[in-house]
């Protein structure tokens, strides 16, 4: 069973969204890594790009699949994991922690609220 964790929100989509002293941090969850495979290639915009909701930001392969990531929420792209460039495998051993992705200073801060909570995603999940 693939890891949930609480304090965080959710997409249909498989990403998953954290606020950090007024920042959105955004990744892949643990079921979209494990369906995945091995991740090898991961690509997201750049600081100073603005993403919207629902758009695709980036794309992550791994020896399996291409897949494009899609923003939980509108904003502008502040900070980028650039250590996935080197070590993409990191979204595989730590989804939540070193494989992170993106960090968005939100364009409206209660678009975080619409997301799925942990129980939201974890039926999605289960249907």
């Amino acid at each position: 069973m693939s890891t949930i964790k609480d304090d965080l929100r959710y997409t249909k989509e498989h990403e998953w969204a954290m606020w950090d002293e007024g920042l959105v941090v955004i990744g892949i969850t643990d079921y979209a890594q494990e369906t995945l495979g091995d991740i090898v290639y991961v690509e997201v915009g750049e600081v100073g790009d603005s993403i919207t909701a629902g758009d695709a930001f980036g794309v992550v392969e791994s020896v399996k699949a291409a897949s494009d990531l899609y923003a939980p929420i509108s904003g502008e792209i502040v900070a980028v994991n650039d250590a996935l460039f080197d070590a993409p495998e990191q979204v595989n051993s730590d989804p939540y922690g070193e494989g992170w992705m993106l960090k968005v200073r939100p364009d409206n801060e209660a678009d975080f609220d619409e997301l799925l909570d942990a129980a939201a995603y974890e039926a999605l999940l289960e249907a």
